[in-house]
């Protein structure tokens, strides 16, 4: 018995003793990673940054810093157009860097826009008189379309590249409902409100269909002149090798004869090819930087001279308040939000405001709380917002309360309109789960939320939804009308939720001008009369350390990253329904996902 309690102790001592040795490791490791987070490099001489496309590419990327890796989601990487767009910057500035390596793949963007803000960078970066050599294994259209800009692209001997146009299909749910005994009510203004389409129908209503072909040619017209100018050729012959893909590529040599790479290679013989660039005798390694060491680059220039132009970033759906659950997709939280501008307000370090909209709008209450905000913030000082890869319904809304509106070409913007969406389920729990209502109340409405859910004679209550959703739908055109010095006639023509390419919503006073958002900064500082400005994000980014105190978000993302390898394509239709039932009854919101691969 001694001994069992000998040894026992020692046991229990010796796991006490790992676990304060495990604990100071920790520390230790904790401390070096956010040291070396903090240490700024200078890039080496005869460098290339090499800027490896594969991911998806959101407005703003977060810290997940070493949990991704401890998780397990370190391969569903997320890349933020800012990191990109300010790595490719420092890279055009820095003597050091002679060019970058551009490894396309399979890249998904957020939207048509975000991809084009990458290539114009790239091209941006060309004029400065470096070079660019674009790589991949296999290319999604939209990495073709970014990495067309290259002075020279190759592929894989063994490569693919994906070239067929614009286009998909979205799904209908209606016809599931209808076997579980649900049905969809819908209180809508706008015939091209289409949101609700999607479980009330069972096909492609005439009036989507029209707005979706007009953005989509007016993308695809944008593109395959951007890639034709790249490619020496012209857009319809681009064109027509989309219509024919299918028959026309069976091997890289088909590739090559049309036009759309230079050479096929295997990855060694690029690397040769690279050190030619650089000069370099073809043993020697090459001095490359990632797109972290860019992030960490030391600049030359003062960046913190003169007034402050504040930046603030609005992407993802508008909500009332914050939620948790499974989606750790980045929102707009209307309260959380309006703080935020007011504090902007009050600020009087900042003499100028670029609000980055990137949202397909949400909650109509929240969004016009978020207008009001603005409205009020653009008295005090310029605010100017620039527009991402989209600004629509909702999204455009909190737009109109800036004094200015910028947009990339490929924005989709416009969707002015409102809808309510109630499922009702009295098929399902009373036709075939037997369940029934009964009750007393002092008035007529008192039980009109449950009526609309569970009563199939609820036209009194529909038309109380209606006349809601008309009010808000007036409120919208209001609040354009007063934003964009048109009047409310003037704005129903052209709203009734119809989505609107920015290149066509410039040409009806939707949008001031087309540009990106260092020409919104420009003009922000131009409007607050600031020769010398500097510029400071808002809100800051949560940085991994925070995320691994807190632990939700983080989780968060690990679980929603293998729902969406789990559920492929019926990820965002199930995750919209899930949304749903969480909604504000009245919604402003794009009817579809713009995300492109």
């Amino acid at each position: 018995m001694k001994q069992f309690f000998k040894y026992m102790f020692a046991t229990m001592a010796g796991i006490v003793l790992l676990s304060i040795i495990g604990g100071i490791l920790l520390v230790i490791m904790l401390m070096g990673m956010v040291s070396g987070g903090e240490t700024k490099i200078k890039a080496r001489p005869n460098s290339v940054f090499v800027l490896q496309l594969n991911g998806m590419v959101n407005e703003r990327s977060e810290d997940m810093g070493p949990m991704a890796t401890l998780l397990g989601s370190a391969d569903m990487a997320e890349i933020g157009l800012d990191d990109l767009t300010t790595a490719i910057r420092k890279a055009r500035e820095d003597e050091n860097i002679k060019g970058i390596f551009l490894e396309g793949g399979t890249t998904v963007f957020d939207s048509p826009a975000t991809a084009q803000q990458v290539r114009d960078a790239l091209a941006d970066f060309k004029q400065s008189g470096k070079w660019i050599i674009a790589y991949a294994d296999q290319m999604l259209q939209a990495s073709y379309y970014v990495c067309s800009v290259a002075d020279s692209l190759f592929l894989n001997a063994t490569g693919m590249i994906d070239f067929k146009g614009l286009g998909g299909k979205s799904m209908y749910m209606t016809g599931l409902y209808e076997l579980l005994g649900v049905k969809y009510q819908t209180a809508r203004v706008g015939r091209y409100k289409s949101y609700v389409e999607s479980v009330t129908r069972k096909d492609m209503s005439d009036d989507d269909r029209e707005q979706r072909t007009a953005y989509l040619k007016g993308i695809w017209t944008q593109w395959t002149a951007q890639m034709a100018q790249s490619r020496g050729t012209t857009a319809a012959r681009l064109d027509s090798l989309a219509n024919d893909s299918i028959m026309l590529f069976a091997s890289t040599d088909d590739y090559i004869k049309a036009g759309l790479i230079d050479r096929a290679m295997y990855p060694d013989e690029v690397q040769q090819v690279v050190r030619r660039k650089l000069g370099i005798s073809q043993d020697k390694p090459i001095n490359q930087l990632m797109l972290s060491d860019m992030l960490h680059l030391k600049e030359k220039r003062e960046r913190l001279k003169g007034g402050q132009v504040a930046v603030y970033y609005a992407y993802g759906e508008i909500i009332d308040q914050a939620v948790s659950g499974f989606s750790a997709e980045h929102n707009i939280v209307g309260n959380t939000t309006v703080r935020d501008i007011q504090a902007l307000a009050d600020d009087n370090d900042v003499k100028a405001v670029v609000i980055r909209v990137n949202s397909g709008g949400g909650s109509a209450v929240a969004s016009e709380q978020i207008w009001h905000a603005i409205s009020q913030l653009s008295k005090k000082k310029p605010v100017v917002v620039s527009m991402g890869g989209v600004a629509a319904s909702g999204g455009y809304m909190i737009s109109c309360g800036a004094n200015y509106i910028m947009a990339e070409p490929s924005t989709i913007t416009g969707s002015i309109g409102i809808f309510g969406l109630i499922p009702n389920l009295s098929g399902l729990v009373t036709d075939k789960l037997g369940i029934t209502w009964d009750g007393v109340s002092t008035n007529k409405f008192t039980d009109y939320e449950t009526n609309l859910i569970f009563t199939q004679d609820n036209s009194d209550e529909m038309r109380y939804m209606q006349g809601y959703t008309d009010r808000g739908y007036e409120r919208f055109l209001d609040i354009v009308a007063k934003g964009r010095g048109m009047t409310r006639d003037q704005v129903h023509e052209i709203a009734q939720g119809r989505v609107w390419l920015a290149s066509d919503a410039v040409n009806i006073n939707l949008v001031d001008k087309l540009g990106s958002m260092d020409d919104a900064i420009d003009k922000a500082a131009e409007m607050a009369h600031m020769d010398n400005y500097h510029i400071c994000d808002y809100p800051a980014k949560v940085d991994w350390i925070e995320q691994l105190l807190n632990g939700d978000e983080t989780r968060q993302s690990y679980l929603d990253g293998q729902m969406r390898q789990a559920l492929g394509e019926f990820y965002e239709p199930l995750m919209q329904l899930r949304k749903d039932s969480q909604r504000n009854m009245l919604q402003a919101r794009l009817p579809y996902s713009v995300a492109i691969q």
